[in-house]
């Protein structure tokens, strides 16, 4: 047993050298953050792999979770994707990191890396670095803080080829005012 013990220690460290710790924002004003994100880049999950028009929009509930509307189509005309995770902030991470569950019990890591000082733009990691989402208040945004934005992703340990522009084309046709609610 002790040999084995022994033996599985450098597998430990190896596995944690293998993600270090994802640099998050020290506080996040949740009230502030909550509402609509347009998905602007990602290293995707599967779903989402060929989304279009993607948008996460939160709503801080009364008991403090976030319930969370995801809507996406694979195709510019193709039919409306939702999904419906429910997420909470963890107590200690100033707000920063949150879980997100899909289905019960999974729960998904979700850290808030990067938001500026005036709630328009952030970007959401995992310290798996498999997925993540640049995204922004407006469904474009001028190149240079795309690059930026970009820059900053790489820097946590992403893959340039990983990462992804979302098409954003708005107002999507056949809706009023361009888009329907999304809650």
């Amino acid at each position: 047993m002790r040999g084995g013990l022994f033996a599985a220690i450098p597998l430990m460290l190896t596995a944690c050298a293998a993600n270090p710790v994802l640099p998050r924002m020290e506080s996040v004003d949740l009230p502030r953050f909550m509402g609509d994100w347009y998905v602007i880049a990602h290293v995707p999950s599967w779903p989402e792999r060929h989304a279009h028009n993607a948008i996460e929009s939160y709503v801080l509930d009364s008991d403090g979770t976030i319930r969370t509307t995801f809507r996406y189509r694979k195709t510019p005309d193709g039919p409306l994707k939702v999904m419906r995770p429910k997420g909470w902030a963890e107590q200690g991470s100033g707000n920063a990191v949150w879980g997100m569950q899909f289905i019960w019990p999974i729960r998904a890591e979700y850290v808030i890396a990067y938001v500026d000082a005036d709630y328009q733009e952030t970007i959401v990691a995992r310290s798996k670095r498999d997925y993540a989402w640049i995204m922004a208040r407006t469904p474009t945004l001028p190149p240079e803080r795309y690059e930026a934005l970009l820059s900053r992703l790489l820097a946590l340990g992403y893959a340039p080829e990983d990462v992804r522009r979302v098409p954003q084309a708005w107002p999507e046709a056949g809706f009023p005012g361009g888009r329907e609610p999304v809650h």
